[in-house]
């Protein structure tokens, strides 16, 4: 028997070269989500964004925050740069915050066993794109003041928190620079993942061999159903649909025990109420439903009914009821009892 050819190309459901490098990355993005929580929780909604671009306009870094109500003021037009604007904070808030929901899902569904290779491509595809916009809008430029233009990264990345102009600033320069660094962080560690799930994609040689033994088995299986040869003409047909192969002798019809229970009963057709209920001319040989208990009396209004009360009332025997049959030719007779008497006082 020829081996089985493996085939060309497959996803490979597998991780390798095994579940550690995993479990380390979790552990590396775990405290850079709750650090770049916290850092983006404090600077929202505006704790020192504007503070630090005033700043840098003191020092001749940047343009100022007053650029645009000058261009207002002169019907200029005017757009906020990136780096200073409302939305980069908004942005950072909201994607930290699904970066730390992903997390915690895909943690558990790789421990289940659920979270292929395939499906950590797209998800990390996602993800490293909307860090490397958060990381492309944190180190843009800002040329709005041609006298003060920023060329490149703002000042508290580029430069020492300590030349900060207002003294106070120093710490919210630490903490605006720990947030890029944490940010360029998590985009180095979800393209980690990246490579890693894509490494994983690419199927083993010996991965390509039980897929393609499990290929071989599924085909012989299913060309067992779909043909067929005529044992009368000895062709080979192909059937339309598969027929299983039922074990044992093929000419007996299986045996249900519904079947086997009226067969035991005598009853070979169906419900035998069925066609008495529904044809006027039964065709059923089961016995007529006409027993009749002769010891229990009827009322006296009924026919062939017919009470006699005994006269010997010596013996205080109760009255006797005889029951006459209207085969015998008697007439029936009612009985109808005296009335009560009244009491004398």
């Amino acid at each position: 028997m020829k081996a089985a050819k493996a085939p060309k190309f497959f996803l490979s459901r597998r991780w390798k070269p095994n579940k550690w490098p995993f479990y380390v990355l979790i552990g590396i993005e775990l405290p850079l989500t709750v650090a770049l929580l916290a850092l983006f929780g404090i600077a929202s909604p505006d704790t020192y964004r504007t503070r630090l671009w005033q700043d840098g306009a003191d020092n001749g870094f940047n343009s100022s925050p007053t650029t645009g109500l000058y261009a207002a003021a002169n019907y200029r037009p005017y757009t906020t740069p990136r780096v200073w604007s409302q939305f980069i904070t908004d942005y950072n808030v909201a994607i930290v915050v699904l970066s730390l929901f992903i997390m915690l899902v895909k943690s558990i569904m790789y421990m289940l066993h659920v979270f292929p290779p395939i499906l950590s491509v797209v998800i990390h595809i996602g993800l490293t794109i909307i860090y490397a916009v958060s990381v492309d809008y944190q180190a843009s430029n800002d040329t709005t003041d041609p006298d003060h233009p920023q060329h490149g990264a703002p000042w508290y990345i580029t430069k020492k928190c300590s030349v900060a102009h207002d003294k106070n600033n120093v710490h919210y320069c630490t903490q605006a620079k720990a947030a890029f660094a944490c940010t360029c962080a998590m985009l180095g560690i979800f393209v980690t993942y990246l490579g890693f799930a894509l490494y994983s994609c690419v199927p083993t040689r010996q991965q390509r061999e039980e897929y393609a033994e499990k290929q071989r088995l599924k085909a012989e299986r299913w060309a067992k159903f779909e043909t067929y040869q005529d044992e009368e003409t000895g062709e080979t047909n192909t059937s339309r649909f598969p027929v299983p192969e039922t074990p044992g002798i093929q000419t007996l019809n299986p045996m249900t025990p519904r079947t086997m229970a009226f067969n035991t009963l005598g009853g070979t057709k169906d419900l035998p109420l069925r066609t008495h209920f529904s044809s006027p001319n039964p065709t059923s040989t089961s016995p007529p439903l006409a027993i009749r208990s002769p010891d229990i009396p009827r009322s006296p209004m009924s026919p062939g009914f017919i009470g006699r009360i005994g006269a010997d009332k010596s013996n205080g025997k109760a009255p006797e009821i005889e029951h006459f049959s209207p085969q015998n030719g008697a007439t029936p007779q009612l009985y109808f009892p005296p009335p009560p008497k009244t009491s004398k006082k």
